[in-house]
């Protein structure tokens, strides 16, 4: 991830509107020959506290005062330092049937290779959201992407519309489809808005636009660099900003040496399905509510 490409969004300032934050990766395949190893570390070593809690760092800190790496670092810092220790409830670990099947994967395994944990972050900008850091593997998609949800308004003026996509605001019930922030990566990199508009032409029509902003990766004749091709080149020039310092670290150690002893368990899931079914009560929960990707998008 880019950190002038986040900064310039400036996220940090979606803090008042957001309802919730999701950050999602999902792979579609089996831990394969990998399962020795992968039992040694499971998903939340492995994704989440490696990649997503950076994406939460950089979506959540405040601009750095330059581009000098320990600059970058402390700002990330600063954010883990704010968030709130985790939950029992607001945790649901996995482990897909059939992952002990591997040879080299003791039938013991505790190791999860899904899960979903509710970060809060205690400071005056997002006091309040839920940020959902939900990975996997073998799950129905390959998936990976940024949603920040913003927060109903007090009164909606389209409350009286007869239109599909509308619900009467009242109390929990929201509109279908929910307004929001969306940074997708995989399986194809983009950066869109949610919005609902008004179209005076066609106003029983066009009540929720996309507002659709390939980056790079998006359009014809760009290449992106590999995420690992990056991370080389960073360390060829000696510049430490996308690595993670000891002091990041420490946010998921009291979860993890629960799952080490065995006394947090992962639940079974159906390979290739959506992970276990407790998910879906996690984030009701949290408030997020599931939308669809793309509505009538007008392009640019």
């Amino acid at each position: 991830v880019s950190l002038l490409y986040w900064k310039a969004f400036e996220l940090s300032a979606l803090g008042p509107l957001a309802e919730t934050c999701l950050i999602i990766f999902k792979e579609d395949f089996r831990t394969k020959v990998h399962g020795g190893y992968f039992d040694q570390y499971g998903i939340i070593r492995d994704i989440i506290q490696n990649h997503l809690l950076q994406v939460l760092c950089l979506v959540a800190m405040e601009r750095p005062v330059s581009l000098n790496p320990e600059h970058i670092r402390d700002e990330r810092v600063k954010v883990l330092e704010s968030v709130v220790p985790i939950s029992d409830d607001e945790v649901v670990l996995g482990q897909y049937e059939g992952c002990r099947d591997d040879p080299i994967v003791p039938d013991e395994s505790n190791t999860p290779t899904f899960a979903s944990v509710i970060l809060r972050i205690h400071n005056e900008r997002w006091e309040g959201v839920p940020f959902i850091l939900k990975a996997g593997k073998a799950l129905n998609s390959r998936k990976t992407e940024i949603r920040v949800q913003f927060k109903d308004v007090p009164d909606d003026i389209f409350k009286d519309v007869p239109h599909e996509i509308f619900q009467k605001f009242s109390g929990t019930v929201r509109s279908i489809e929910e307004m929001g922030f969306v940074s997708a990566y995989k399986p194809l990199e983009t950066t869109y808005m949610k919005l609902m508009v008004y179209d005076r032409l066609r106003f029983d029509d066009s009540l929720y636009s996309n507002r659709n902003c390939p980056t790079g990766g998006g359009k014809k004749g760009v290449t992106i660099q590999d995420a690992y091709e990056n991370l080389i080149l960073g360390t060829i020039r000696g510049n430490q900003q996308q690595f993670v310092r000891r002091d990041e670290l420490e946010i998921f150690t009291p979860l993890l040496h629960r799952i080490d002893r065995g006394e947090f368990k992962p639940l079974p899931y159906e390979a290739y399905g959506r992970g276990p079914k407790e998910v879906d009560e996690l984030l009701r929960k949290a408030g997020y509510v599931e939308t669809p990707i793309v509505v009538k998008s007008p392009g640019f």
